[in-house]
């Protein structure tokens, strides 16, 4: 029963909002306009018709004076004064009832054109009223469409749209910040293997020298055997190894030089 009750509320809630639509108010007081104005043309041509009436009863009473007055003329002139005076006293009925239709006459001619000023008021501010309720339609479906716009605007999200892409930019360039370390990482590190090795190559090249000088001295007569091992091993291996026979003889050699230098 209470949701019957709800529908009827919403559907004459309904009704009432379509009644309260300005553009069936404007239709409903255009129409009331022109009913009103209708209705005035009606009176005011009933009232012209009154007025009429009583211009064609001035004018035959203003006859029928004219008509006493010309038989109460011949009356006399045929002798019959008794007749006379009955055409004058009926002609001065006549010119009483005529003076009281000439001022009710007078006043419906000034009632007629009261009448005629304000249906032409009456039209012209109808048509006056029309246009302003066709300015206030279109007024009303502008603001209607302005209304929808907003509405559909208030819907647009753009800023959280666009955080994803600022989110995707910002890790993008910390990765892209990431690889350009390990690269720059990476580099100082073959610089510093390539360094090494140039040092070491200059260090050999360094002993070599110095072994060298040593032999022109005499602090030398050959170079070390074990040295020369042991640089060979560190460069990798350039070197082969001499047999351990080898070595005894040159270690046998070397102390038979030493000792010889010593005496």
């Amino acid at each position: 029963m209470k949701r019957f009750f709800r529908w009827l509320k919403a559907i004459f809630n309904r009704g009432m909002d379509k009644l309260e639509d300005p553009e069936v108010m404007l239709d409903q007081a255009r129409r009331d306009m022109s009913e009103a104005l209708v209705s005035n043309r009606e009176k005011a041509v009933q009232a012209i018709t009154q007025r009429n009436r009583l211009q064609t009863l001035f004018n035959e009473h203003s006859k029928k004076g004219e008509q006493l007055e010309q038989q109460a003329v011949m009356a006399l002139q045929q002798g019959k004064r008794d007749l006379a005076r009955n055409f004058v006293r009926e002609k001065a009925n006549n010119d009483a009832v005529l003076g009281q239709l000439k001022v009710s006459l007078d006043n419906a001619n000034q009632a007629v054109e009261a009448v005629k000023v304000a249906i032409k008021r009456q039209e012209e501010e109808v048509r006056k009223k029309a246009a302003e309720a066709l300015a206030m339609k279109a007024q009303w479906k502008q603001a209607q469409i302005q209304n929808s716009i907003s509405k559909a605007l208030e819907g647009l999200t753009f800023e959280n749209q666009f955080e994803g892409f600022g989110a995707a930019k910002e890790r993008i360039e910390e990765a892209q910040a990431e690889v350009n370390a390990r690269n720059e990482m990476m580099q100082n590190s073959l610089q510093g293997k390539i360094m090494d090795m140039e040092d070491q190559a200059m260090d050999l090249q360094a002993e070599a020298e110095l072994q060298k000088l040593e032999e022109r001295l005499g602090m030398r007569t050959a170079p070390a055997v074990e040295d020369t091992l042991e640089q060979s091993i560190s460069i990798g291996g350039a070197v082969d190894a001499p047999e351990p026979s080898e070595i005894d003889r040159q270690l046998e050699e070397l102390e038979k030089r030493s000792g010889g230098s010593s005496a």
